[in-house]
């Protein structure tokens, strides 16, 4: 199985995926267990003096002016733990949890938390055992740190709360410690808290959506370049020369993924026909390398942003090499908050554009010649004309999550909280926009294909028949009359979702960009 070595430097963005996606083993460098002990003996240090140390011999939050007496500072720790553990609603996805308890020990492992070796050791043990704790969907505010989803895993780290275990079963966190021969933690001074501390669940939330957009803007670029097959249109307009004119990076490339897809292709080029003359396609179809365009570069502001907060050691207080241990205000999660909104922008004006060109393809009087709604008897047959319903229901749900979380702030700690990012909130909603955004590019790409097969006597793409003859393949059905629409679009969800429309395309197109 694939090891992801945690060091004192931060994780990469694809360790992250490997750890919450593809369940591989965690290890903590030598050189993260030096820096925790260098760490620890600070803090060590710092709890044996009579002057109070914010987050080692104080309360925290509103209550950082209590000096806590050595006696009480254990429980201190075990009670900041279960009181933050107030997380409520749904259970969060696994996927989620693991990048969340992986990117908190990135943090400790940077030597700047003052936590112990045998803490980290023992949160890499969790991970390694697939032992995922119980998350609820609310109860972040994107401040101080994720800090109820991190308390639930702390808690299941103390082997208190509930947990899934590898089988899937929800069961005692105390339990499954114990079947793995994992000792639960004892927390000491610092350690509690930072356990809390840390933007990891907004991140983790970041670096998967970025990965999955990744996919999906290319997938679109494909559907994209099947819809202006099947509408007879032109491809003079992904000329390079044009894009060079204006060079924002991701127009570039989509227009050159739309070009390669087209490459071939019997159907373009027709648009001056005397039935219909046109001097120019629609936005939806000339237009949809700068729109997927400005996506892409939003993406790799995104990607910036999230390889730095990967390098980052987000804790308050925090040690540092001088000895010091030191407040600070690096855990606001405003900088995450900012790029996960501009994310879901981004992807609901594509859902828009790729469902103003599923309409097109529907209505009889702009598809140049097609049936109305693709259907086989029309009148008889309603063809697709639902399942556009279906993808403008989602992309209206779209536009709803695109409203920015970050703009929001509500205080909380009696005021000592009193400006807070929203970040998780922008994750969540990052995500359900994500699936919103793969089901909309489905349903283009199931109205596209049946689109092209309707033109009689001319060939598509090479790249095109590939797409098609896979999706057929996947289950996604071509023209006929009506039948049960759902499980052919469920069939469309899963083939852009797995990646199964990339991996039709590119053998014919090379890579795409």
């Amino acid at each position: 199985m694939h090891t992801v070595v945690v060091g004192t430097s931060g994780t990469t963005a694809e360790d992250v995926i490997a750890v919450a996606r593809g369940n591989a083993r965690v290890e903590l460098s030598g050189e993260a267990l030096d820096a925790l002990a260098r760490a620890r003996e600070i803090v060590d240090a710092l709890a044996a003096k009579p002057e109070p140390v914010y987050g080692v011999s104080t309360g925290f939050g509103a209550l950082a002016s209590r000096h806590i007496s050595p006696e009480l500072r254990a429980q201190l720790q075990r009670n900041i733990v279960r009181s933050h553990a107030a997380g409520m609603g749904p259970r969060v996805e696994r996927e989620v949890v693991r990048a969340l308890m992986f990117l908190r020990l990135k943090t400790v492992a940077s030597g700047h938390t003052g936590v112990r070796p045998s803490v980290a050791q023992a949160m890499a043990d969790v991970l390694n055992a697939g032992i995922t704790p119980v998350v609820h969907e609310y109860g972040s505010l994107g401040c101080s740190g994720d800090l109820a989803p991190l308390s639930h895993c702390a808690l299941a780290l103390r082997g208190a709360g509930d947990a899934e275990g590898p089988d899937g079963t929800v069961r005692p966190a105390g339990e499954l410690l114990a079947e793995h021969g994992i000792e639960p933690v004892e927390l000491r001074e610092k350690e509690g808290l930072a356990l809390l501390n840390g933007t990891d669940g907004m991140l983790g939330m970041l670096v998967m959506a970025l990965a999955d957009l990744d996919k999906l803007y290319k997938s679109a670029d494909i559907t994209a370049a099947l819809t202006l097959e099947a509408l007879l249109g032109t491809d003079k307009v992904l000329q390079p020369e044009l894009h060079a004119i204006r060079p924002h990076p991701g127009q570039g490339a989509s227009a050159a993924n739309m070009a390669a897809v087209l490459k071939g292709s019997g159907l373009t080029g027709h648009f001056q026909e005397e039935s219909a003359p046109r001097v120019q396609d629609a936005y939806s179809v000339r237009c949809a390398p700068q729109v997927a365009g400005a996506g892409r570069d939003t993406m790799a502001h995104a990607a910036l942003v999230a390889s730095r907060e990967l390098a980052s050691a987000v804790d308050n207080p925090v040690v540092l090499p001088d000895g010091r241990v030191e407040s600070n205000g690096n855990f606001h999660g405003a900088p995450v908050a900012y790029v996960l909104d501009f994310l879901a922008i981004a992807a609901a004006d594509l859902g828009s554009i790729a469902e103003r060109r599923t309409d097109r393809l529907l209505d009889k009087n702009r598809s140049h010649g097609l049936p109305p709604f693709l259907a086989d008897d029309a009148g008889v047959d309603s063809g697709l004309m639902i399942a556009q319903y279906t993808q403008a229901a989602l992309v209206s749900e779209m536009k709803r999550l695109a409203v920015p979380a970050s703009a929001d702030s509500i205080p909380s700690s009696a005021m000592q909280e009193d400006h807070v990012s929203m970040g998780w909130s922008a994750a969540r909603k990052l995500r359900t926009a994500v699936d919103n955004l793969t089901r909309i590019i489905a349903i283009e790409l199931y109205a596209a294909t049946r689109a092209i097969e309707l033109r009689h006597g001319l060939t598509a793409a090479p790249a095109s028949l590939a797409a098609i003859a896979a999706a057929r393949a996947a289950g996604v059905q071509g023209p006929g009359p009506d039948r049960f629409l759902a499980p052919d679009l469920a069939a469309a969800d899963e083939f852009v979702r797995t990646g199964g429309l990339l991996a039709a395309v590119e053998p014919v197109t090379g890579p795409l960009a």
